[in-house]
């Protein structure tokens, strides 16, 4: 089924302010904070937004349901998110637009090889760069029509879902602490807290990516790390 929800308007048309209207967004994301400053994002846009927290979970929702544009974070939990790119520059019919987003410096081309038709550098926090996003890689017939009315708006996720991203980086450092899994908690910390600019835990997680880089023992950085994350999870403000 095309643009997932069977029972909303089929026709819904672009309006100056909300260029996006009609469109359905998935976006494949484990972070709840950067998944929230999509959701405000789509919501000042008029898209309608769907969300995947892994690779398992976006299969299992495009196997019913294909959106008109998909999102898709590089650092995943199951995986790498460019698998997921590639798969779908390969299938007919193809997402109109895909795009990968990640707050590494070097994810950008490593999701254009994959076969994304553009790049949303994290954070990702201005409505007018989000929709130009979208609307300049859109096919001729699902561009809208008129002129656009651009928002040089910003938006702020919800400090809330920063604290679900340390609890689920708790949760993770308290059951598992393999190599593979440290991997990604200095991926998945990195972005976060450069996205909600904590700059002490961003550079304990960039520490800790190089410690292990370099193999170097990383008990005293996975400390650290699991400290901060305690300190903000038990402070009453999130950041």
């Amino acid at each position: 089924m095309d643009d997932s929800d069977p029972f909303a308007a089929p026709h819904r048309q672009a309006t100056p302010t909300r260029p996006l209207l009609g469109l359905t967004i998935l976006v494949v994301e484990d972070s709840r904070y950067a998944c929230d400053a999509m959701r405000l994002l789509c919501l000042r846009s008029g898209a309608r937004i769907r969300r995947a927290d892994s690779l398992r979970s976006a299969r299992r929702h495009l196997q019913v349901y294909r959106p008109s544009v998909i999102v898709i974070d590089l650092g995943l939990p199951d995986g790498s998110g460019a698998e997921l790119i590639e798969e779908l520059a390969q299938t007919t019919p193809r997402v109109s637009v895909i795009l990968g987003t990640s707050g590494d410096d070097f994810a950008e081309g490593a999701a254009i090889a994959a076969g994304a038709d553009g790049f949303l550098p994290k954070p990702v926090t201005s409505v007018a760069v989000f929709q130009s996003a979208i609307l300049s890689q859109l096919p001729a017939d699902r561009q809208p029509g008129g002129p656009r009315v651009v928002q040089d708006e910003q938006i702020y996720p919800d400090p809330l879902a920063y604290r679900d991203d340390m609890a689920h980086v708790a949760e993770v450092l308290t059951e598992h602490t393999e190599d593979k899994v440290l991997d990604y908690v200095a991926q998945f910390l990195g972005g976060v807290a450069r996205s909600a600019q904590d700059t002490i835990l961003e550079q304990a997680a960039t520490d800790l990516a190089d410690a292990r880089a370099e193999g170097r023992p990383v008990t005293s950085n996975t400390a650290r790390i699991a400290g901060l994350v305690q300190q903000r999870l038990h402070a009453r403000e999130a950041i």
